[in-house]
């Protein structure tokens, strides 16, 4: 791992963001805004699993005017996404939103941005300064790369807001295509100081989706970059919560709830590993248990990964030795293997 970046410390409600803050989680609501109630138990749902910071569309005043109840009724930080309309931003600001994303651009008019900027300041709320390759300015010259653009209206924007004497500003730079992503996120870090939001946009359907985040977002993280993390799919939120996590866990980055190591299994294989490691997978999925947890299949390498790991199972022949911190403490048959493991999990 490169060492990580210094940035700007920032606050978005209660949550750190930049300086030596942990890597946070984010989503975005998916629910219509204007509905209170829905949106409040989709973002409870989020809380449970781990979200940090929770994003919601403002496509209009009713919506803007839904959020006041929405931020009395969830225990994370809202951050309002706000685009074309600048009086819906102040009226997310007056609502009480912990947090602006504007996209540059969409909001053309600087002496609009001055009255955002203006209502944002006196609460010390922070703006996103939120670049997607999709919703792009024109670009300053022909021979623009995607990365150059993506980097050109973040830096217009930004030095829009520090001549306003505000500097609460949290950067972005999406798209869809991972390079370039990579590309303008490096090009921009040194260049300024303030916290950067990760994420790959429209990344798409689960399985593809999370490829496509894992590997941009995986690889900045790596690089040192990076201070918060949205992984977008055409999902329910709670699946990029739980892929935001184990992408921050296979880097070491933050340690909440368990880590399943499970062996791919092969003709060596003599029980069911795919079918008792998804059963484990899906009863772990709300436990915020920091555990290192082994299913492992054949005598190559399960004893030795089994304990590894804080609890764990080698199998064989139909059976399987049970490791608890690196002890076998039982020998058990494949039937007992899941009930046998939850209860030691449960137990420790």
């Amino acid at each position: 791992m490169y060492p990580r970046r210094v940035s700007k410390l920032i606050h978005v409600g209660h949550v750190r963001v930049g300086g030596d803050a942990p890597v946070s989680v984010q989503s975005m609501s998916k629910t219509n805004t204007r509905d209170v109630n829905g949106t409040i138990r989709q973002i409870k749902e989020l809380e449970e699993l781990g979200c940090e910071i929770i994003r919601v569309a403002v496509p209009d005043s009713e919506a803007a005017g839904a959020l006041y109840k929405i931020k009395r009724g969830i225990g994370i930080p809202l951050v309002a996404d706000i685009h074309f309309d600048h009086r819906l931003a102040l009226a997310a600001l007056e609502a009480g939103a912990d947090g602006l994303r504007l996209n540059p651009g969409n909001i053309a008019d600087t002496g609009k941005v001055a009255e955002i900027v203006k209502a944002a300041k006196e609460r010390q709320t922070p703006i996103r300064i939120g670049v997607n390759a999709g919703s792009l300015p024109p670009a300053d010259t022909p021979s623009q790369t995607i990365p150059q653009r993506m980097i050109s209206a973040a830096a217009r924007h930004i030095k829009l807001l520090e001549d306003l004497d505000f500097d609460l500003i949290k950067v972005s730079l999406k798209a869809f295509d991972v390079p370039a992503t990579i590309e303008a996120y490096r090009e921009i870090a040194p260049s300024i100081p303030y916290p950067l939001h990760l994420g790959i946009t429209e990344a798409g359907v689960p399985h593809a989706g999370v490829i496509r985040s894992a590997t941009g977002i995986g690889t900045l993280l790596y690089l040192g970059l990076g201070d918060t993390i949205r992984v977008s799919l055409t999902a329910a939120p709670h699946e990029e919560v739980t892929a935001g996590y184990d992408i921050l866990k296979s880097l070491n980055l933050r340690q909440r709830g368990p880590v399943l190591v499970s062996c791919p299994t092969c003709g060596r294989c003599e029980v069911n590993i795919i079918a008792i490691a998804e059963q484990i997978n899906q009863l772990l999925q709300k436990s915020q248990k920091v555990l290192r947890i082994a299913v492992m299949g054949c005598i190559v390498n399960g004893p030795g990964e089994a304990k590894d790991a804080d609890i764990g199972i080698a199998c064989g022949k139909g059976k399987a030795v049970l490791f608890k911190k690196g002890e076998q403490v039982a020998i058990i048959t494949e039937n007992e293997i899941l009930p046998r493991l939850m209860r030691e999990i449960d137990e420790m």
